[in-house]
C-alpha cells in the first residue's frame, strides 16, 4: 500500500462523517446527471483477475452510488465490455454507460460497436467515444468521409449512441482543433494537477495543457466533460495527497472523474472522499499546479506514446 493510502486510513475516520449520497453533476448537454466518480473500467479494472470478484466490486460501485461506468472495446479486446454487461444486467436504466471505439474506418468501427452492444447487454450506449486521438494525421483519418466520427453520427440519429464523444491523453493541441470542428456532445481529457498535456518549447510548460487549451473550448460549445489520468498512471502517487489529486479534478468544471481502482479499498476510499468533497479553492489548485510542475515534463512523455488497453 502507497504512502497516500496509508496516510488516508488515518484520515477516514474523520472523513465518514460525509453525507451519505454520492454528489452527483449535470453532464453538459446529455439531459443527464452523473456522479462525480466515474467507475473506469480499464486496465486497473481487469487487475481483477476472476470474473466474480469483477462483477462484485462493480455492485458495490452501484451500492456506493457510483452511475457513470466508462469501458472501452480495448480494455482487455472486449473483456471489460463482458463484465460491465454482466455486472449491470438489470440495472441499465439507472447508470451511464460509456465505451470507447479504437477503430479510425467507419465499417470497421460499427463491426466493433455492434459487438460492444451485445456484450455490454445493452441496446444503445449513453456516450461513445473516438479512443485516444494522438496526432493531426489520426484527426484526419478520424473526420474522413469513410471514418469513425460520420459513422457515429449515423449512430447518434438511430438513437443507438446519445452522445458522441472523444477521448485523448496525448496533445491538447489535436483535441482543440477536434472540438472546435466537430459536433461532439461529450468529450473525456487528462486532466490532473501536474496540468498534463504534450509541452512545447515555445510555450510555458504550466500553460501547454489540456486544461489550458482544450477544456475552454469544451465548456464553450456546452459539452460534458470527463477528467481522466487524475493520478497520471501513478506516477503522482506519493507526490500529494490521492484526497488532493481528486479534489483538484474535481475543482475543474467537469461532470466526473474517471478512476481507475484495482482494489476494493481503493473504491471505498476514492467513494468517502468524493462525498466529502469540496472545492480547492484557485490559489491551493495553483499552489498544487508549482508542486507538481516537475513531474510534468516526464508524464507528457510517457503518455505520448502511452496505449488505452
Amino acid at each position: 500500500m502507497s504512502q497516500t493510502r496509508r496516510t488516508f486510513l488515518g484520515t477516514a475516520a474523520a472523513l465518514s462523517a460525509a453525507p451519505a449520497a454520492m454528489p452527483t453533476r449535470e453532464f453538459g448537454q446529455t439531459g443527464k446527471r452523473i456522479s462525480i466518480v466515474a467507475f473506469g473500467c480499464g486496465s486497473r479494472f481487469l487487475a481483477y483477475k476472476q470474473e466474480d470478484e469483477a462483477i462484485a466490486v462493480i455492485h458495490r460501485a452501484l451500492e456506493l452510488g457510483i452511475t457513470y461506468f466508462d469501458t472501452a472495446y480495448d480494455y482487455g479486446a472486449g473483456l471489460s465490455e463482458t463484465r460491465v454487461g454482466k455486472a449491470l444486467a438489470g440495472r441499465r436504466k439507472d447508470i451511464y454507460l460509456a465505451t470507447k471505439l479504437p477503430a479510425r474506418n467507419g465499417d470497421a468501427a460499427m463491426r466493433i460497436l455492434e459487438g460492444s452492444l451485445k456484450r455490454c447487454q445493452t441496446d444503445y450506449f449513453d456516450t461513445v467515444h473516438v479512443h485516444s486521438l494522438t496526432t493531426e494525421e489520426d484527426l484526419a483519418a478520424i473526420e474522413a468521409k469513410d471514418g469513425v466520427l460520420q459513422a457515429l453520427y449515423k449512430m447518434r440519429d438511430q438513437k443507438v449512441v446519445r452522445n458522441v464523444g472523444v477521448s485523448c491523453h496525448t496533445d491538447p493541441r489535436v483535441l482543440k482543433t477536434a472540438l472546435e470542428r466537430h459536433d461532439f456532445n461529450v468529450t473525456q481529457m487528462a486532466l490532473n494537477a501536474a496540468r498534463i498535456g504534450q509541452a512545447r518549447i515555445d510555450a510555458d510548460p504550466l500553460r501547454d495543457s489540456f486544461e489550458s487549451l482544450a477544456l475552454p473550448v469544451a465548456l464553450r460549445k456546452k459539452m460534458g466533460v470527463t477528467a481522466m489520468k487524475i493520478f497520471a498512471q501513478e506516477k503522482l502517487n506519493g507526490a500529494t495527497s490521492v484526497e488532493n489529486l481528486i479534489r483538484y479534478s474535481l475543482s475543474l468544471p467537469v461532470g466526473a472523474v474517471v478512476l481507475g481502482m484495482p482494489k476494493r479499498e481503493h473504491l471505498e476510499q476514492n467513494t468517502v472522499i468524493a462525498k466529502a468533497y469540496e472545492p480547492m479553492p484557485l490559489p491551493e489548485r495553483q499552489k498544487l499546479n508549482q508542486q507538481l510542475g516537475q513531474y510534468k515534463a516526464s508524464i507528457d512523455r510517457f503518455f505520448h506514446d502511452h496505449q488505452d488497453a
